[in-house]
């Protein structure tokens, strides 16, 4: 009993600490996409962050779907905020007329890079709340730390979607006035980044990463 016990034990936490990835090689679902979190290989987090890319070729015959755009959304909501003001926003294109419009928002090599990606997020973030007390900036960063707040909104977005099997790029050239109109955002909201969603058509390389010297400090 002990030993079963323990082992129930065991693959509870390995099931909270490993996150669902995708073969590459088989188990295709209706889309004709690489198996999602059904029959697929078990990614750790590890592998997740070192294979994560800035991809910038996607393979246009693979689709998404809403309910996993969805599925990918509501992890960003597990994502720590200012007082839990949760200030991110999204509005995704994933209708053709949609993807087209903001593709033509993002500057002309952004465009060729997202080629074949079938759906399109702009970020935003509420301003005024992040880093605000009483109606007033808390500190001298004031409405930074919404776009802070919405930059690890942005990272749990990223992460997930390359463990579900998927890719992204988010892109900061875009036309933010364009983008408010198409999407009918509110002046309160503060646009950050467009993300592209959807699956590599190669693999993209490793780019070099500064010494952690460089970057750390330790006293």
């Amino acid at each position: 009993m002990k030993i079963l016990k323990s082992s129930f034990i065991m693959a509870a936490v390995m099931s909270v600490l490993m996150l669902t990835g995708c073969s590459n090689n088989e188990n295709k679902n209706e889309n004709g996409n690489d198996c999602q979190a059904q029959n697929s290989e078990v990614v750790s987090f590890d592998e997740v962050l070192m294979t994560r890319r800035s991809v910038r070729r996607y393979d246009a015959s693979k689709t998404i779907t809403e309910e996993e755009v969805r599925e990918l959304l509501i992890s960003t909501q597990e994502a720590p905020s200012w007082a839990n003001q949760q200030p991110s926003k999204y509005y995704v294109a994933m209708s053709p007329e949609k993807v087209e419009a903001v593709a033509n928002l993002v500057g002309e090599r952004n465009k060729q890079n997202i080629a074949g990606a079938p759906v399109l997020i702009v970020s935003t973030f509420e301003k005024g709340k992040s880093g605000f007390f009483q109606g007033e900036p808390a500190n001298e960063v004031g409405d930074g730390w919404g776009a802070y707040d919405n930059g690890l909104s942005n990272a749990y977005f990223i992460l997930k979607a390359r463990a579900k099997g998927f890719d992204t790029l988010i892109m900061g050239m875009r036309d933010s006035d364009a983008l408010r109109t198409l999407f009918n955002i509110p002046e309160n909201e503060a646009i950050m980044a467009v993300i592209s969603l959807g699956y590599r058509a190669d693999e993209p390389k490793q780019p070099k990463h500064r010494p952690l010297e460089e970057i750390a400090q330790f006293f």
